[in-house]
């Protein structure tokens, strides 16, 4: 059995005609014409291609040190308006040694949520106003660890009926689960939530692969699902959100072409379809460019990062207009599977600036052959992940690539911004390559990434490790208490127990250092029946928050969080904005505060949606998070 799906995954390779300049993709999807888009490429640069016009800045980080249970606590506080450059992260960054933030030795802290999530989370998508978290796999298996309600699902194609559940709604608070019905297969697939909350998923396998399918948000929504909606085949593709609301999908394997998704009940055809060589460029012979990393840059460009390559896109005139430096050291995409994720955008009160700088983060990865050596190689060989963690402003053209080392190597890795911007890298394993059983060494310490600092020590923390294995198909999710939800670990093609790594449907939660017991005093309360939820670009809103003591208005940041789809490392339109204060009105209540605050500008710094509003004090974010809903 394992045999047969290994021999499925790696089967469009051996279709692959590679003499170091030619590539041939097969048609996956004969019979049905209007999904081969892709007349064929030109040339394929194996290495990756492009240019590398450095220098880079390269740092070391710190050794770390071993996590603990306990914490002790302080606060430090930087001088205002002290700008001080901060060498760790290259001479174009800027800290801000003003930021105050309480210290604590507290290393973080686990606990089993639930014990059977139903199914292993290779998506993960939290959902908005209704506080559940929606997890699914594939149909392909057909089977689970939970039953679906009768009916039974008719295998197409087959006499065979399915009679178990390969998506879930689990309430983060109770871990009550509904199991969902599908119909088509969303294994390997892609999403992103709409201007109202909803769940727009495109792609996935064999019958879903041209499929979109929608969750709306009630207590009895069933997905709804447009199979031939996309033109081209879409199996580990990346779904991007665009400043108006719209979604593009961009790649997938054997279709090196992008389209926009199409309204509900539409369907494209094959005009709908832009090749795009970039992704024949940076197609290695085993592939290390599927699931590229793909956002929206604040200008309404896309940054879009594949292999070791990255490029801006005018998504108006479909036309690249910058490339940017090679990134070093191996692959990051699948199945080198490195993580990614967008840095904090700042704004400030008033905001008047023509350009917001933007950042992204890539960490880890492997070498451009860890899968052939992993996967295809007899006996197999488990090639070390890489250390590197690289942060690049894609705003500006002259970015280089800052590197740092990680204090170890992970692939198959998840990056979760946290309210205060800082970011948890969790999951994963140090040495192989995605696939069925093709790495070792599971990373069970997450590490803390530090946003901002003050110019001393490192910016990585080593944090208290798990005790699962979270390897391939993990995922993760910032919860509105500021906890963060991991589930999800699948290295089999099934259901298996008795396997090395044993298909994984435990959840967990992790408690990041600013839950620290003894820094409780610190967390506000958002008072939302006297807080504005609904939001107009560049308009004045009021957040009203309770808490003990006298708050200063120096120590308060306010942050709004887009909840990603994460699936394989990569989390899709995953964002934090850092809102700017413009009035702080004190006591306008026994220990209640007002918080006067401006929106983004426009769409293309906060698509419209539904967000989670922080307020963190002290560096310690608020009780819980109120969602609010920015407007077209």
């Amino acid at each position: 059995m394992g045999l047969f799906w290994r021999v499925l995954i790696i089967l469009p390779l051996f279709f692959a005609y590679v003499n170091g300049e030619y590539f041939t993709y097969p048609d996956r999807h004969t019979g049905k014409a209007e999904l081969a888009g892709f007349k064929g490429p030109d040339s394929l640069a194996t290495d990756g291609g492009g240019y590398f016009s450095g220098p880079l800045v390269v740092e070391n980080a710190a050794t770390a040190t071993p996590g603990n249970q306990g914490g002790t606590t302080e606060v430090t506080v930087g001088k205002p308006g002290d700008n001080t450059l901060d060498a760790s992260v290259g001479k174009d960054e800027i800290k801000d040694a003003s930021m105050t933030e309480a210290a604590t030795t507290f290393k973080g802290s686990w606990e089993l949520f639930l014990e059977n999530g139903g199914v292993s989370a290779m998506h993960l998508q939290l959902l908005p106003k209704i506080n559940q978290a929606l997890m699914f796999d594939a149909t392909v298996w057909k089977i689970s660890k939970i039953k679906l309600p009768p009916p039974c699902r008719h295998v197409e194609g087959t006499n065979e009926e399915d009679c178990f559940a390969h998506s879930v709604l689990m309430d983060i608070e109770t871990g009550k689960l509904r199991p969902l019905r599908l119909h088509y297969d969303t294994w390997c697939s892609s999403g992103g939530l709409d201007i109202n909350g909803r769940l727009v998923s495109t792609g996935g396998f064999n019958n879903g692969s041209d499929t979109v399918r929608i969750l709306d948000l009630c207590d009895t929504c069933e997905w709804k699902e447009y199979p031939g909606a996309l033109a081209n085949g879409r199996w580990y593709a990346t779904q991007v959100t665009l400043g108006d609301g719209k979604f593009m999908v961009f790649g997938g394997r054997d279709f090196p072409t992008y389209e926009f998704v199409p309204p509900e009940g539409k369907k494209n055809t094959h005009q709908d379809v832009v090749d795009f060589n970039f992704l024949v460029e940076t197609h290695d012979p085993v592939e290390n460019n599927l699931y590229p990393f793909i956002y929206l840059s604040t200008d309404g460009n896309i940054f879009i990062f594949a292999n070791n390559r990255s490029v801006i896109l005018n998504p108006n005139t479909r036309k690249i207009i910058h490339e940017f430096p090679v990134l070093p050291n191996g692959a990051r995409n699948y199945p080198a599977s490195g993580s990614a994720c967008l840095l904090p955008i700042i704004l400030k009160p008033n905001e008047d600036r023509r350009v917001i700088p933007a950042e992204i983060l890539i960490c880890g990865g492997a070498p451009h052959d860890a899968f052939e050596k992993a996967d295809l190689q007899r006996p197999k060989v488990f090639l070390p992940g890489s250390c590197d963690c690289a942060r690049l402003d894609f705003t500006k053209r002259n970015s280089k690539w800052k590197i740092l080392n990680m204090p170890s190597a992970r692939l198959l890795g998840d990056m979760a911004v946290l309210p205060t911007g800082d970011v948890l890298i969790v999951n994963g394993a140090k040495t192989g390559s995605a696939g069925w059983d093709d790495a070792r060494e599971p990373n069970l310490n997450p590490v803390l990434y530090k946003f901002k600092t003050d110019g001393t020590g490192s910016k990585f923390t080593v944090l208290n490790p798990s005790n699962i294995a979270r390897m391939y198909h993990s995922s993760f999710a910032v919860l509105p208490d500021a906890k963060v939800l991991i589930a999800g670990s699948n290295t089999n093609p099934g259901y298996l127990d008795d396997a090395l790594f044993p298909t994984e449907v435990r959840v967990e939660k992790f408690s990041p250092p600013y839950l620290d017991p003894n820094l409780a005093m610190f967390r506000q309360e958002i008072i939302t029946e006297k807080s504005d939820n609904q939001l107009k670009y560049g308009q004045k809103f009021t957040v009203q928050i309770r808490g003990n003591g006298v708050i200063d208005q120096q120590k308060l940041q306010v942050t709004i969080y887009s909840p990603p789809f994460v699936t394989h490392g990569i989390c899709m339109n995953q964002r934090l904005i850092q809102l700017g204060i413009l009035e702080f009105n004190k006591d306008v209540a026994p220990n209640t505060n007002n918080i006067v605050l401006q929106a983004p500008m426009n769409g293309n710094i906060a698509q419209p949606g539904y967000y989670m509003l922080f307020v963190n004090y002290n560096g310690v974010p608020c009780l819980r998070s109120m969602w609010v809903q920015i407007l077209p």
